[in-house]
């Protein structure tokens, strides 16, 4: 039987289906990193923007797909995580206008909403790049709109677009070099091609489709059998407390039973439970009605911060109605106490502690593996009491996230497009609250580039750059992007990074360790640099960031 039309209830399972099997294969994402680290996130990052439209669409009662398109809109923009979430959450806008005002659509009208959501996604990034997830959606966009002139029944429909963005996907590592170095496709287009595959696992309603030769697929299990027809029904709330918190200084004895163990627990006590691990931290989101029993099993694993607990039922802040005119701005005027603020993200608790002690107005905590959405960066701002804001991202993947936030905010909001911990450190030494606006933008973006920076982590796979043989546990010296040091020893593999990074023009260098180094591995490599480098003065911080055993600045 042809399916010849979806309506909003179609969708809805549609969008379930890609949720849930972008969560299961989000580590196969992940790992699709050009660098062999482990700070991989674009698959968490859009598993948690599609749980954040998915928990939105929940809302709607209504069976219409225009209806349906916008909750997935908003809810995608609130959560949008990092780069990929933020242009993800920019393809379902675009989708959701061209859906506008429709109750249900044929393959014409779909094939013209995703063009519309590509189109979007473009205008969206600043200077796109081909070869990434944007290529993959505007070739696979492209072609719909041919296929949709010939073929009318979805479930088929489907299967062929999902052709035309795996073949596409297979080609990214012949249009940017680094992945072709790296022996990876895009990671942000895998994200994509696992959404399609999950919608279209819905559309065939069989759940057999074959794409066991996808590249770089590892696991992939049917999913068609989950959907029910609840979303035909209003969903009542049941769990009212949004719980959230990160597990750090996890006790040593820990190890991947126990930690499978907590996540089991948690799925008792509530629902919508998004859990993110990795070697150091432990990420929870849960809606629960217990939330002191959820923390109390937090605590069983190590230490807790960021923990926030929200009452769903008294919703304190929604924002409505986000179209191409972006959120209608409503005329409260407020007095601040000052005129400047900052907002700056970071992660691990000394660097939070160096931020503030800097006058950093509120550390929104995130980083690698845990980019803060929209939303949070909303949030923050709605926390600092100024006329005007700067937000320092410190992340490459956040800027995106910044800018938009700062698009959707009726503040005066500046983004300091800073790209690492120590640009953003840089920057806030280079404000100055006695001075205007515009010449604090001016000092602290040029401030960005006074910093070397330089990262100790380890490889999470086997691969080769720039000639040198990279295994899977390797220890890895990065200096501003590039690998330098490749070794089996961590202080072996920062005294070599260091004596790479050090020209005749360093007077400063600063240790920043992690939480896993201790004090007196540190002080041994500052001893190192006092010996061999007189001239040189050093400092260091406990910074107790976690994948990262040292950051290093040259100043």
């Amino acid at each position: 039987m042809k399916l010849e039309y979806i309506d909003g209830t179609m969708l809805k399972n549609m969008t379930f289906s890609s949720a849930q099997l972008l969560e299961e294969n989000k580590q196969t994402v992940d790992a699709l990193n050009v660098f062999p680290v482990p700070d991989g996130d674009t698959g968490t990052n859009m598993s948690m923007t599609l749980r954040s439209a998915v928990n939105e669409m929940d809302k709607v009662d209504s069976n219409s797909i225009s209806d349906v398109a916008k909750a997935i809109s908003l809810g995608a923009l609130k959560g949008a995580r990092g780069n990929s979430g933020v242009i993800l959450s920019q393809i379902f806008r675009g989708i959701a206008n061209g859906l506008d005002g429709k109750d249900k659509v044929n393959t014409v009208e779909y094939a013209e909403a995703l063009k519309a959501g590509a189109d979007t996604a473009y205008k969206a990034v600043m200077k796109p790049i081909e070869g990434t997830m944007l290529t993959v959606i505007r070739v696979t966009a492209q072609e719909a709109q041919e296929i949709a002139k010939e073929e009318k029944d979805f479930a088929i429909f489907y299967k062929k677009i999902i052709d035309v963005a795996r073949a596409t996907l297979e080609k990214t590592p012949d249009m940017l070099p680094e992945l072709k170095q790296a022996g990876v496709v895009d990671s942000g287009g895998m994200g994509l091609l696992y959404i399609f595959i999950g919608a279209s696992e819905v559309l065939s309603g069989e759940g057999k489709t074959d794409y066991s030769n996808l590249s770089f697929k590892t696991q992939k299990r049917s999913i068609a059998s989950q959907i029910s027809d609840s979303y035909e029904d209003k969903v009542e709330l049941k769990y009212k407390y949004c719980t959230e918190f990160i597990i750090y200084d996890i006790y040593p004895y820990i190890n991947e039973y126990h930690i499978e163990k907590l996540r089991l627990k948690l799925t008792e006590l509530g629902d919508s439970l998004v859990f993110v691990t990795d070697d150091d931290i432990i990420k929870v989101h849960i809606h629960t009605n217990a939330p002191g029993q959820v923390l109390q099993l937090g605590l069983e694993y190590g230490e807790l911060s960021a923990i926030k607990i929200d009452n769903m039922s008294l919703q304190h802040r929604e924002l409505e109605h986000i179209t191409e005119q972006q959120t209608e701005e409503k005329s409260v005027k407020k007095k601040f106490t000052k005129k400047m603020g900052i907002v700056s993200v970071a992660i691990g608790d000394g660097i939070v502690s160096i931020f503030k002690d800097l006058s950093a107005d509120y550390v929104v905590e995130g980083g690698q593996t845990m980019n803060p959405s929209i939303d949070d960066i909303l949030k923050a701002i709605d926390e600092v009491d100024a006329e005007e804001i700067f937000i320092l991202p410190n992340n490459s993947n956040i800027i995106l996230s910044a800018r938009q936030a700062a698009e959707m905010s009726n503040r005066k909001i500046h983004v300091i497009p800073s790209k690492s911990i120590l640009q953003g450190l840089a920057a806030m030494i280079a404000y100055n609250p006695d001075v205007d606006v515009d010449t604090n933008i001016k000092n602290m973006i040029e401030a960005l580039d006074t910093v070397i920076t330089g990262q100790v982590t380890y490889a999470i796979r086997d691969s080769n750059f720039d000639g040198m043989t990279i295994n899977k546990d390797d220890i890895i010296g990065i200096c501003d992007g590039k690998i330098l040091v490749v070794d089996n020893d961590i202080s072996d593999a920062t005294k070599k990074l260091i004596d790479k990074m050090l020209d005749d023009n360093a007077d400063i260098i600063t240790l920043y360790y992690g939480a896993d180094v201790s004090e007196e591995d540190a002080q041994s490599i500052a001893e190192y640099i006092s010996e061999k480098y007189p001239d040189i003065d050093v400092e260091i911080y406990p910074g107790k960031q976690p994948l990262y055993y040292y950051i290093i600045s040259v100043e």
